[in-house]
């Protein structure tokens, strides 16, 4: 590994799936991946902490998000899907399991778009969490001024995930620096594979944006694994490796990195 990965480093965006629960109807289950599965990646990288992610396949049930929460323990925390109808006493019951954030996906298979979003948020964010969004960052421009608006801290996934990656100078790159600029957003800079036309091993068109951003706000960056890769498992998975080492070069500064991989990721996550 080309990166020292420091003391209290977090994997900030991955999922578990458990084929015993059925999936939702017309959503996609890779198959078994299991909290076993996962340790054994933490440990190779030298991970200690984790935001454990709802996948699409479940919609809003939780379940094996949060089991799978309770049993990595104390550094593990989750992301969840709830409608805007939630009852308030299971709103407390995931806060208490660890969730601290709500999934707006507005990419195929979501359950939560923007036309949810505010009415979510006057729900979950009592409880103190915050927005986890997941767009084609081309269409941030359109969606900007409501994503502002957001109360509280809010965070996007897979480094804009521009599903046609863009020039640095593009309205719709601008738009999200402007996000960043308001001092609540945080970036994942994540599964550049999802996204990239330059492909493997350097994801060049996705890397220069996330150069530019690490540039922009290093204190607002993190990193995250997208393991185990739903999208992307045929003909084989992404090497996580590789995948982290992609970082050396995205932000090859030590104190950087130290940042993106624990600082940045504990005063959020509030490690």
């Amino acid at each position: 590994m080309k990166i020292q990965v420091p003391k209290g480093a977090c994997d900030t965006h991955m999922h578990f799936y458990d084929t015993k629960i059925p999936g939702a109807p017309g959503t996609f289950l890779p198959g078994d991946f299991t909290v076993p599965q996962y340790r054994a990646l933490q440990k190779k990288l030298g991970f200690e902490r984790v935001i454990v992610v709802q996948p699409n396949a479940y919609a809003d049930d939780n379940t094996v998000t949060v089991n799978a929460i309770k049993a990595l323990g104390k550094g593990a925390k989750g992301v969840a899907v709830v409608k805007p109808d939630v009852q308030e006493a299971e709103l407390k019951r995931l806060t208490d399991a660890g969730i601290c954030a709500v999934r707006i996906m507005t990419l195929h298979g979501g359950m939560l778009g923007f036309d949810v979003m505010d009415a979510v948020m006057k729900r979950v964010h009592p409880h103190g969490w915050h927005a986890n969004i997941q767009l084609d960052g081309r269409e941030l421009p359109k969606y900007e001024a409501q994503i502002k608006r957001l109360p509280g801290k809010f965070v996007i996934d897979h480094t804009g995930k521009f599903l046609e990656p863009v020039a640095p100078d593009h309205p719709a790159f601008r738009s999200l620096l402007n996000l960043v600029d308001t001092g609540r957003c945080w970036v994942k800079l994540s599964a550049p594979y999802e996204t990239s036309k330059t492909g493997a091993p350097k994801y060049e068109d996705v890397g220069r944006l996330a150069k530019e951003l690490v540039k922009h706000a290093p204190e607002r960056m993190m990193w995250a694994s997208n393991w185990p890769h739903p999208s992307a498992r045929k003909p084989a998975p992404p090497d996580d490796v590789a995948l982290l080492d992609l970082l050396a070069d995205w932000a090859p500064d030590p104190k950087v990195q130290k940042k993106i991989l624990a600082d940045n990721p504990a005063e959020l996550y509030g490690f």
